[in-house]
Formats: C-alpha cells, structure tokens, sequence
C-alpha cells in the first residue's frame, strides 16, 4: 500500500491518498480544496480507480473538494453521524467563518462507527471515534502498516483546537487516551496537519497528554 501525503487548500490540510497497485484500488483520507487535481495523476501513475473516501470529521477544510471527488469519482463516503449537519449543511461552517468558502454538502453513503472494521485494499481498517475536537472526528487504524490517520485529534507536540463549537478539551483528552495511546507505540500518526510523529513519541512528550495513558 502507497500512502501519498497531498497538503492541499487554503490552509494546507492533509488529504492521503491510499493506493493499492496490485489491486487497482485506491482510498482518499478527507478532501481538502484543490486535492482532485493531485488525486487525479496519482490514481493514473499508480493504475487505480477511487473506491472509497473516507472523511475523518466534518470541518470546511477536511470536506472543500468532497462533492468534486464524488462525482467524478462515484466514491462511496464514509463518515461519522455525530457530524452529521456539518456534512449535509456547509453553510453553517461558512456562517461561522463569515465568508463564502466554495462548500457544497456532501452525502455520507455509509455512516463509520467505533469498532467497525472496514475492508479497503486488501487490507483490514479500523474505526475509532475520537471526539473533542470535533463531535464526529474519527480515525482509521490499519494493524499490518502500523499506520492510523487521526483527522485533527492529535499533532505532532500538539493537539486539535477544542474551542470550535462543538469541541471540548476534557473529551478530546480522554479520546486521545482511550483512543490513541492505546495503539501500539510504533504506530505512525499522519494527522491532519503538520508532520507525521508516533504514537510513543506523543506518549511521551506531548505537552498537552500527559505521557501515561489511561483506560
């Protein structure tokens, strides 16, 4: 499995795109704006069509290109229903920001729920909810790459901003240890934004987890 690492928006929010060559199958993790026409070439290089996209939560800048994906695709989506309204209402995102931000809703096929185990690329993806940043922010965790894609409940020496509407520092504390710390330490955290780090380094030294996981 190739993991293609495409910054991409306004902000440069990460979108990864999952390829499986030998299968000819592929898996985007969010759609920042502007990620289609990265996708587009990778998908060419790597001979694989789009199957599934996977949204780790509802925030304008994880969800910009979704609609365009979708129809050029015909992607199956995959999302949490606790962000709901931010799939299927995008005005509200750009009420908040006080501009107009290009969103067009998004309609999730298949709702991803903690504990389900999904089956993408030959391969066996697990779904937690990590709540706190964001009501329906979740991660897929794939065992055999010892790689999880955690949308923006934890950075590299950081974690996602909790006072949007919705969000909440103790929840997204207790998330990240139930949720995360709980991995193996060599697991690779590819967040949202920034530079990817692991889950023993974060145990570790993350200023805002205290180092010692508790379930």
């Amino acid at each position: 499995m190739k993991i293609h690492v495409l910054p991409s928006g306004p902000i440069q929010t990460i979108g990864y795109l999952l390829t499986e060559p030998k299968l000819g199958e592929a898996v985007l993790v969010d759609a920042p704006g502007g990620i289609l026409d990265k996708v587009r070439p990778l998908l060419a290089k790597d001979g694989c069509t789009l199957k599934e996209l996977w949204l780790t939560h509802g925030h304008w800048d994880h969800t910009q290109d979704a609609a365009k994906v979708v129809r050029e695709t015909g992607a199956l989506v995959r999302g949490h229903a606790d962000d709901q309204v931010l799939f299927e209402t995008p005005a509200i995102m750009e009420e908040r920001m006080g501009r107009k931000l290009g969103l067009e809703p998004v309609k999730i096929d298949s709702w991803a729920e903690q504990g389900d185990r999904l089956a993408a690329l030959g391969r066996e993806f697990a779904v937690r909810h990590v709540p706190g940043h964001c009501p329906g922010n979740i991660l897929f965790y794939q065992a055999g790459t010892q790689a999880a894609f955690v949308g923006d409940a934890l950075f590299k020496d950081g974690v996602g901003r909790w006072d949007l509407p919705g969000g909440n520092f103790e929840l997204l504390e207790k998330s990240i240890r139930e949720q995360i710390y709980t991995l193996p330490d060599a697991t690779v955290v590819f967040p949202g934004h920034g530079p990817r780090t692991t889950v023993g380094a974060e145990k570790a030294g993350n200023p805002y987890v205290a180092a010692v996981a508790r379930t």
